[in-house]
């Protein structure tokens, strides 16, 4: 994995371990010569994660939309700015540029690009490893929600299997360095077989 996207929340208003965290996962992300994509912010976790690549020697690459490029909300130190016209070209951009996927702690905005991604690893639009950050063990109720639709039926075992979860930086990108994409897992959700 040479790029990593990130997804995370860009409120100012939230625990300093997460801001934290954030800050560390940029440094080993650069530490590690992996380039940070994101989305382009300087608030919140999106603003420490993007420090911790800069401060540490890496690139960034940011994407953003016009109505958030502003003085206020974008990041002005980042390697590059992409610009698209709307959501769904920022992600679509995000997801081109990225070799691996992590979602640290966030809101609405941060479930919907963690959901589209494994959505979209489920269905093979792409086999790339995505994880999270389990910082305050922030995702262990989604996670059991996640366990509990599995135990129902919808989804299946291996495609939980590789939605990697760990509290550690190094962890999780080792873990997700390892990761091998479910294929039979797929053939068999999309009946191919």
């Amino acid at each position: 994995m040479r790029s990593i996207c990130v997804f995370c929340g860009s409120s100012d208003a939230v625990h300093p371990d997460y801001l934290s965290a954030a800050r560390t996962m940029g440094r080993i992300l650069a530490e590690r010569g992996m380039q940070l994509i994101y989305g382009g912010g300087k608030t919140g976790l999106m603003g420490a994660v993007a420090d911790g690549v800069l401060d540490a020697g890496g690139n960034v690459i940011g994407v953003i939309i016009p109505s958030m490029n502003t003085k206020s909300l974008a990041h002005d130190g980042l390697t590059r700015m992409d610009v698209t016209p709307d959501m769904h070209a920022r992600k679509a951009r995000m997801h081109e540029l990225a070799d691996g996927y992590i979602a640290l702690p966030g809101g609405f905005g941060t479930f919907d690009e963690l959901f589209e991604t494994i959505t979209w690893a489920q269905t093979g639009a792409h086999e790339k490893p995505v994880g999270l950050l389990n910082v305050r063990n922030y995702y262990a109720p989604l996670l059991a929600a996640i366990d509990h639709a599995v135990k129902e039926g919808f989804i299946f075992k291996e495609h939980r299997d590789a939605l990697f979860c760990e509290s550690d930086p190094r962890q999780l990108l080792d873990a997700m360095a390892a990761y091998e994409h479910p294929r039979e897992a797929v053939k068999r959700w999309m009946r191919e077989e």
